[in-house]
């Protein structure tokens, strides 16, 4: 059978190229060395179920691992105490059987009867002080059943039993790790069914689960390494993972996917060398996907006004937001794998989930945009020797705002003028071009916007009009980040809100550099 890389369900060795994740295994088993009990919280696709997997292999050996998953049991199951019970235990020996199945069997034998979650703690009581290893317990997919009373009881019933334990009065598993999407010490139970305002967490109990779960250039570059042996193939290494690392910041779906995307779909299963150029292709083909991880990005956006406008103020608006864990609507965006935490501020979780909103929130404002597409014909723009002429676009850009938006327009504009633009500039070098956006934090909440269009590169800086003093402060440095990507020709897009406001256009020649700028 030949290995290919996997973006979808579990990723197993002997079918799937996969990343060397065994130090993160050694630093979870020492969480389970210590009896901790943990939650493994991480958004979608973020690789738990892989983990697990490798975790209980990595285990076998010194403890009697049982690994189950509430994924598809279906409803009925929580319906009684009873019926979630007997289901419980069935599924914990089933997990059993395939690596020990006289425990299997004795299991089985201790659960008959069963009525209630009292009895099921004597069950495990009397199972685990007659097991021939220590045991510990992975349940993979809670989510599925943390809004169900029943479940939470459940969880409850092993924190009581954990705290016996630890007073040396009950016998129960060494570590459980519970996996899923929500933080489990999040959720809330109720102490007393008629007491509907009084909760108490039943997972009060979990240490904190640090781990860091993404993966590292040198993790990827394991797996790389994997392809590169198995097909004869040479590539640099180090300068792939590195870029790999730099647009999906070791997000294990994104990481996976971009290599089955250059490896399926590029070099259609040729033996070629992999270049940087084929990761920027990758990219493109992966942020005009339809797959349930940006769907669910989008949906989670959709329904959550204060996220999405959070989002914006820092995707578009280029705004400062300090990282507090305790705002809910931060929280949930960490949860969601839409924000992360930066060194001094909040920012998206990586550059290809910031090119999937900036796509979902440039189509939701084209639907509101006046006639754009009777300004932004893709032909007219393009040079006889393939070359963007980004002065007529942005020309043409300032007569559609000029025409079609009135100063009774300013909110809306001073809101969206800087995804008008981008939605402008989408259909012209869609195809061809690839865009790459970035914040600069600055008065002007400056927004690069850097072009690669055939073999010519442009940058575009979308700023606000603050004044002429943070006007020649935002040119020099311009000029610097021209300097980065070794160009001479930068253009300036200004949006002016002052209300005797003119629509014209600059061309000056700074620190050996050529500037157009336009104000709209």
């Amino acid at each position: 059978m030949k290995r290919r890389f996997n973006s979808t369900g579990v990723c197993v060795p002997r079918k799937h190229y996969m990343v060397d994740i065994s130090n993160k295994l050694i630093q979870i088993k020492e969480l389970i060395d210590n009896e901790f009990y943990f939650n493994m919280h991480k958004p979608r696709q973020y690789g738990k179920t892989t983990t697990l997997n490798e975790l209980k292999k990595f285990l076998n050996n010194e403890y009697l691992v049982i690994s189950i998953s509430f994924e598809g049991i279906g409803d009925s199951v929580f319906e009684n105490e009873k019926s979630f019970c007997n289901k419980f235990l069935k599924i914990m020996s089933r997990s059993l059987s395939f690596s020990d199945n006289e425990e299997s069997q004795r299991l089985l034998k201790l659960s008959e009867g069963i009525k209630d979650l009292e009895e099921t703690s004597e069950v495990i009581t009397k199972f685990i002080s007659g097991a021939k290893k220590e045991v510990v317990l992975f349940i993979d997919e809670v989510d599925k059943s943390s809004n169900n009373q029943l479940f939470l009881s459940f969880i409850g019933m092993l924190r009581n039993k954990y705290l016996l334990r630890e007073l040396e009065e009950d016998f129960t598993f060494k570590s459980v790790i519970l996996s899923g999407l929500y933080d489990v010490k999040s959720l809330k139970l109720k102490l007393r069914k008629e007491e509907e305002t009084k909760y108490n967490s039943p997972w009060n109990i979990a240490v904190d689960f640090d781990v860091d779960m993404s993966f590292s250039p040198k993790e990827i570059s394991t797996m790389l390494n994997e392809y590169s042996n198995e097909n004869n193939i040479a590539m640099d290494i180090n300068a792939i993972s590195e870029e790999l690392y730099f647009f999906t910041n070791g997000y294990p779906y994104l990481v996976s996917r971009l290599c089955q995307i250059i490896d399926e779909k590029i070099k259609k299963n040729l033996k070629e060398t992999w270049t940087k150029k084929d990761v920027q292709k990758a990219i493109k083909i992966i942020n005009e996907d339809v797959n349930t991880l940006f769907e669910s990005i989008v949906k989670n956006l959709e329904n959550n006004n204060e996220l999405y406008e959070l989002t914006k103020k820092i995707l578009i608006d280029g705004e400062q937001i300090v990282f507090n864990p305790l705002n809910p609507i931060i929280n949930i965006g960490v949860t969601y794998g839409i924000f992360k935490k930066g060194n001094d501020r909040l920012e998206i979780s990586n550059k290809i989930f910031e090119d999937v909103i900036y796509s979902y929130m440039i189509s939701k404002i084209v639907t509101t945009a006046n006639n754009m597409s009777l300004y932004n014909i893709k032909s007219k723009f393009i040079k006889e020797n393939g070359e963007l002429n980004i002065e007529k676009i942005l020309k043409r850009f300032q007569q559609f705002m000029k025409e079609q938006y009135s100063s009774k327009d300013r909110e809306f504009i001073e809101h969206h003028g800087r995804l008008l633009f981008l939605a402008f500039m989408k259909p012209i070098i869609n195809g061809t071009g690839f865009d790459f956006k970035e914040v600069q934090i600055s008065e002007e909440k400056r927004l690069d916007l850097v072009i690669t269009y055939n073999s010519f590169k442009y940058i575009i800086e979308m700023k606000i009009w603050r004044g002429p003093k943070y006007h020649e402060e935002g040119i020099n440095q311009l000029c610097d980040y021209l300097d980065i990507h070794g160009l001479n020709n930068g253009y300036l897009l200004v949006f002016n809100f002052n209300k005797n406001k003119e629509y014209k256009e600059e061309k000056i020649q700074i620190n050996n550099k050529n500037i157009i700028s336009v104000y709209v």
